[in-house]
């Protein structure tokens, strides 16, 4: 049995045959019948920096602001990064919105509530409340077991959440998943295994019509497709593109896919057919990547170098995700 974890997500109502991958009212009117992208390969202007590592980017719909991950130098003994999330309002100083939030990438709640973060200073998936407050544990451990150092998360539009978790935060704290590194689900407060057999699992993303779970395998170069039932459980995989490094990945709304690739500090942008449209020029070492301003038409990007990390952007033609 999969180990006790407390669930607090607001569910959506369930859908008859496939449950949305979108959040609510984000991708409820058809995708307009226009390129995705200016040009076949387009550069994203800095707008912001001096962070130390950034990862996670989501954006908040009201008032309209940022969070991110900024993850500081490994400490202590067990040699575990910490993290706070800052709040970056546009025009405005950086605010801290956790303070100690141990947090690698970051998701929102179906209901726009919380922040679903992995954590991985205590190698799970935790919960934190919009404005700001304690943490609610989500994904603690799988049959007994602590996970590595959970990467990066998404959410079904019904609740169900996806992670990665690779050994990349994990520190010297041992290893319990056996040398395994893998993707997990939570459905009702349980977890479940999705596949173990992926190297360094890194983005998680959910097509915008929740039939499909995307997964980068960061130690192959591989970005593998998964079928997904409405349940939540997942048939097996394809492999939908190859890119150098693919870190962080959000979706448009009509069910393109960028990836990032930490290697090149660009972004690839796939149609849902695993066809390459174009690439997005981020800056170096690249992590991940957000839609948001008023109309999710903007494509925020951390990127940058150890200690001088920041968010650039992008206008695009088609509105996507906030995380």
């Amino acid at each position: 049995m999969a180990g006790a974890v407390c669930l607090l997500l607001a569910a959506a109502p369930a859908a008859s045959a496939t449950a949305p991958g979108a959040p609510p009212g984000v991708c409820e009117a058809p995708a307009p019948a226009v390129p995705p992208l200016p040009g076949p390969s387009s550069s994203a202007s800095r707008i912001q920096g001096g962070f130390t590592f950034l990862e996670g980017p989501v954006w908040i719909d009201q008032p309209g602001y940022l969070l991110v991950s900024d993850l500081g130098a490994a400490a202590g003994a067990q040699q575990v990064q910490p993290s706070t999330i800052h709040r970056l309002i546009p025009g405005a100083p950086p605010e801290t919105f956790v303070a100690a939030s141990g947090s690698n990438g970051l998701a929102l709640s179906p209901d726009g509530q919380q922040i679903i973060a992995a954590t991985h200073d205590n190698r799970g998936v935790s919960a934190f409340p919009l404005p700001g407050g304690a943490r609610t544990p989500i994904a603690a451990t799988f049959q007994g077991r602590a996970f590595n150092s959970p990467n990066d998360v998404t959410v079904r539009a019904d609740g169900v959440v996806y992670f990665t978790d690779p050994t990349f935060q994990r520190g010297r704290r041992g290893d319990e998943m056996g040398g395994r590194t893998g993707v997990f689900r939570v459905v009702d407060g349980q977890v479940a295994l999705v596949d173990d057999t992926l190297r360094q699992p890194n983005g998680i993303a959910l097509s915008p019509d929740g039939r499909t779970l995307y997964v980068g395998a960061f130690g192959e170069n591989l970005i593998y497709a998964y079928a997904v039932e409405p349940d939540g459980s997942t048939g097996a995989r394809t492999v939908f593109a190859s890119i150098a490094g693919p870190d962080g990945v959000t979706v448009d709304c009509a069910g393109n896919v960028y990836w990032v690739s930490h290697n090149e500090g660009r972004v690839h942008v796939f149609s849902p057919a695993g066809v390459e449209l174009g690439t997005i020029a981020a800056g170096p070492q690249a992590t991940n990547a957000a839609f948001g301003g008023p109309d999710r038409r903007t494509l925020y990007i951390t990127a940058g170098r150890t200690g001088d990390y920041g968010i650039s952007s992008i206008s695009l033609g088609v509105p996507g995700y906030p995380y």
